[in-house]
């Protein structure tokens, strides 16, 4: 019969559990360096993806609406309820089921007649920081 080892002799040392901690440390901090720019790529990517199915739904409540957008004021929930502030349109499909939200959770940002777009509308997410008007915004007329 092998002899029984003591508590002290079976247990993991403060050194090894250190040493094993910096290099998980080491390795995310990798990662992150490696695949960051890669998950920037990405959320730009659904934003733009995201404007674009956007820009569809609004051209064509566009055509069913007298040829108007909706109001800043009725939003882009005029695509998913009929609006009941005027001007209301003359028809009114059901766009979408739900309005999507950018990468950060926050919702899209429209504005009908835009500043950047005064035949039109402006639709964009306000990036990360979740501010209006900082630099990080990312909108339609960037797409053109």
């Amino acid at each position: 019969m092998t002899p029984r080892k003591s508590l002290f002799q079976r247990a993991f040392t403060l050194l090894e559990i250190m040493l094993v901690v910096a290099i998980i440390s080491l390795l995310l901090g990798a990662a992150f360096f490696i695949f960051g720019d890669k998950i920037m790529i990405g959320q730009d990517a659904r934003i733009s993806a995201d404007i674009t199915a956007l820009t569809s739904s609004l051209q064509t409540y566009r055509m069913m609406a007298d040829d108007q957008f909706p109001t800043t004021e009725q939003g882009l929930q005029a695509l998913v309820t009929a609006p009941t502030a005027e001007p209301k349109p003359s028809k009114w499909y059901h766009m979408m089921d739900r309005l999507p939200k950018d990468p950060w959770n926050h919702d899209y940002v429209y504005v009908c007649p835009g500043k950047h777009n005064p035949n039109g509308f402006d639709l964009y997410s306000k990036g990360k920081d979740g501010i209006d008007g900082t630099a990080d915004d990312k909108g339609n007329w960037e797409m053109k």
